[in-house]
């Protein structure tokens, strides 16, 4: 840097070592100030790649509130959008614990999915999604310890509860007073009963609690006279209850993988529905099938569905728009 001192018809360079007096500048000079390679301050000049730095730090200071002000914006978006579409879809997203924001959306909830997760604590907070209708809990690791059937059972509107892969061992009583509960799903669990409490689920539609360790089934399940498919496959079972022979709407049974060695005996003769009866691994045999009554109209309706599933199988894989235009 340095110093060019103008007075009427002549120019004077300074020096930057020396001071004013010394350069001889006299009163009434013009002084113009000329960078050559930087400018000078404190030890040092100041060049052009050090002035980006504080301007760096400043953006990416800059970067870091944006970033947070969009994911302020972003949970808040997700939250209004579950408020407005009813749905909380939050299936494998590495959750610990139901975010609390979840109960923020009150009775705006209808349908909460936290399944396969590591959620194991459900509270009784639950129970503020008063309005919800569909609520799946799949694979999270939940006990009975864990569970707050208290805060679940008041779920009044509740349609779909769907509970399976984790580590129960038992239903409440209290699962009766889910009354507008119209499938129940607790499959692959640690299950050995189900509650008398069931067959006050009269509007109960499907019932799967296949995979557990189930060895009776109450005789109050012939009360849930909506039901149209049940599986119990994969348990303890060696009989069912005669009760089965109410379940008149009944279209599918699965029994595979249990002990049992006969069937209810008006199954066949009530169950005028039922077209799909699995009982793979069983020591029920055709000859002992073939003595119920009602088989032979079973058998009919056994054979026909599965001639239909048939026939569309074959339909669908050959059908052709152009086959007849060679």
């Amino acid at each position: 840097m340095f110093f060019l001192a103008v007075k009427s018809l002549f120019s004077k360079l300074l020096v930057d070592a020396m001071t004013l007096k010394e350069s001889e500048v006299m009163n009434g000079a013009k002084l113009m100030l000329m960078a050559s390679q930087g400018l000078h301050q404190g030890g040092g000049p100041i060049l052009i790649e050090a002035q980006t730095r504080p301007i760096s730090r400043t953006k990416e200071t800059e970067y870091k509130r944006s970033d947070a002000r969009t994911e302020i914006i972003m949970d808040k978006s997700r939250l209004e959008r579950w408020k407005v579409t009813g749905v909380i879809a939050l299936a494998d997203c590495s959750l610990k614990a139901i975010p609390d924001e979840v109960w923020d959306c009150g009775s705006s909830a209808r349908v909460l999915d936290v399944s396969n997760n590591s959620i194991q604590n459900i509270p009784n907070k639950i129970s503020c999604l008063n309005s919800i209708q569909k609520l799946f809990l799949n694979a999270n690791g939940i006990s009975d310890e864990t569970i707050q059937w208290e805060g679940l059972t008041s779920l009044k509107y509740l349609t779909v509860l769907s509970i399976t892969q984790n580590q129960l061992t038992t239903l409440p009583p209290a699962l009766g007073s889910l009354t507008s509960l119209r499938q129940l799903h607790v499959s692959n669990n640690k299950l050995t009963s189900l509650p008398n409490e069931i067959g006050l689920l009269t509007q109960l539609e499907v019932l799967k609690a296949d995979n557990n360790r189930i060895t009776t089934i109450p005789a109050c399940i012939g009360e849930c006279g909506s039901l149209v498919e049940v599986d119990l496959s994969e348990n303890l079972l060696s009989e069912l209850p005669d009760t089965f022979g109410n379940l008149h709407n009944l279209k599918a049974l699965h029994l595979s993988n249990n002990g049992l060695k006969s069937l209810p005996c008006t199954l066949f003769k009530h169950c005028l529905l039922l077209a799909t009866l699995d009982l793979h691994n069983s020591e029920i045999t055709m000859d002992v099938l073939r003595q119920f009554e009602g088989w032979e109209e079973f058998d009919e309706r056994r054979r026909s569905k599965h001639q239909k599933q048939l026939d569309f199988r074959v339909n669908s894989a050959g059908f052709d728009e152009g086959a007849d235009k060679n």
